[in-house]
């Protein structure tokens, strides 16, 4: 069941990574139009650099207008990197309820659930919380239920599906500006961009780029990302070379990785046991140099997919896998 909602979600971010190819970037990288969602509009509910100024409106993702007259006193996340950007922001204690697929913060696993990808709008509703916060990535299937918890009279706020380092900082602040946490929303953005920063700075350095693959399911379906990808974007950050060249999350054969013979492989799953070693012990795969020089390395597919506070620390991941003679301890 976890590796069928893995590859749904993957799909789901595959359809709106390749719509925004046409504009010259995808999964992470459409550019804002003239009413950006998760944007304030133009009203008097500006914030200040520490506090937010009240009524403040905001315009989400799907060209809601919401108007809080105060910070919200409870919230439900619908969405793991919300909640992760909820605690990271220090609005914690706000938060009543999240989603089975919740597993960090520790204390985010210890609170009511309101169901999976499949919201429950009832539980919802029964909670009366102040404020909802959804994903755009979710309204194919959830976008009726949703609509039933804005008619009960709750403010549901859509956040964007950030594509981007720099739309993941802007969610972060959106959301510290929802919940008046202005100060501590700015100090996470800070400290993501000072690590990017140095991981960039570092691997500016590197002349001799390592071929790598990076997998999302086991064999015989085994998905990879391309183009417009964030594992993408990382490789790209660390001066590394996918040997994925076509565009979106792909399903690839066996083969082909094994006459890729890449120098390093990834796996950011793990719904399966033993990922390295079903990896290394494929047909064929004992003439894969990432085989032979035993560079195959299971990361935390959390860190490195959900886009919240620790991004950052998924991109590390990735720099010290790929290069540990540079990046290591």
């Amino acid at each position: 069941m976890k590796k069928f909602w893995q590859l749904l979600l993957t799909a789901m971010l595959a359809v709106l990574l390749l719509a925004a190819c046409g504009n010259d970037s995808t999964k992470e990288e459409k550019p804002a139009d003239e009413n950006q969602a998760g944007e304030e509009t133009n009203t008097d509910s500006e914030a200040s650099a520490d506090n937010t100024s009240y009524p403040y409106t905001l315009k989400d993702a799907v060209g809601e207008e919401i108007t809080f007259e105060k910070a919200p006193e409870t919230v439900i996340s619908l969405l793991p990197s919300n909640t992760e950007i909820l605690f990271g922001i220090d609005a914690g204690d706000k938060v009543i309820a999240v989603t089975e697929n919740d597993t960090y913060p520790e204390e985010a696993t210890k609170l009511d659930t309101v169901g999976d990808f499949t919201v429950n709008v009832e539980k919802v509703i029964s909670l009366e919380p102040d404020a909802v916060f959804a994903n755009e990535m979710m309204m194919g299937s959830n976008e009726e239920g949703l609509n039933q918890v804005r008619e009960a009279g709750i403010p549901v706020i859509v956040i964007q599906n950030a594509k981007t380092f720099e739309e993941t900082y802007e969610t972060i602040e959106t959301i510290g500006k929802v919940m008046d946490k202005n100060a501590e929303a700015n100090q996470v953005v800070e400290d993501m961009k000072a690590k990017v920063e140095d991981i960039k700075k570092k691997a500016a350095d590197i002349t001799d780029k390592k071929r790598v693959f990076v997998e999302n399911s086991d064999a015989p379906e085994i998905y990879a990302p391309g183009k417009g990808t964030f594992p993408q974007q990382f490789l790209d950050m660390i001066n590394a070379e996918n040997i994925v060249t076509e565009e979106g999350w792909i399903m690839i054969s066996p083969e082909t990785i094994v006459d890729e013979s890449p120098d390093v492989i990834l796996a950011i799953y793990s719904y399966i046991p033993n990922v390295v070693e079903n990896i290394k012990t494929r047909d064929g795969f004992d003439t894969v140099t990432a085989v032979k020089e035993d560079r195959v390395i299971q990361l935390d597919e959390d860190i490195t997919s959900r886009t919240g506070p620790r991004l950052a620390d998924g991109l590390e991941a990735f720099a010290k896998a790929v290069y540990p003679e540079v990046f290591g301890e």
